[in-house]
């Protein structure tokens, strides 16, 4: 290739000027707080843990609570939990404040096993008493 068969812009690069327009500079972006490292770990806490919680408890409920056979309900009940676990892990980062995210699935929970509880009482119970 020579000099004169160059193209413009190849021709001006070679001499040292850039035909293209310069980046914009942008401006450093400021550290993030520690506050806010706090509430994406309560966040995460919230999704990760009590998101968990939340499921096993779910699936406890339903596993009592559900009309099937013992089995389709265990199955069922462990099925729905995934998708509750990703609901609660969405809820977390979705919620107006990191205590919210946190205390609302905790909240569920423990209803939940109180349900289950009382559900598997009453099973326990209802089985014990002898037949007339």
């Amino acid at each position: 290739m020579t000099q004169s068969s160059a193209t413009p812009a190849v021709a001006a690069t070679r001499a040292g000027h850039d035909p293209r327009p310069a980046a914009p500079v942008r401006k450093p972006r400021a550290p993030l707080s520690w506050r806010y490292r706090g509430e994406v770990a309560a966040r995460a806490f919230a999704a990760i843990v009590l998101g968990y919680l939340f499921a096993y408890a779910l699936t406890a409920a339903l596993s009592l609570a559900l009309p099937f056979s013992r089995v389709d309900n265990v199955i069922a009940a462990s099925l729905l939990s995934f998708f509750v676990w990703c609901a609660v892990a969405m809820y977390a980062f979705a919620a107006r404040s990191a205590w919210r995210a946190c205390w609302a699935p905790a909240l569920g929970a423990a209803l939940l096993l109180g349900v289950a509880r009382l559900c598997g009482a009453a099973a326990l119970f209802s089985a014990a008493t002898p037949a007339a």
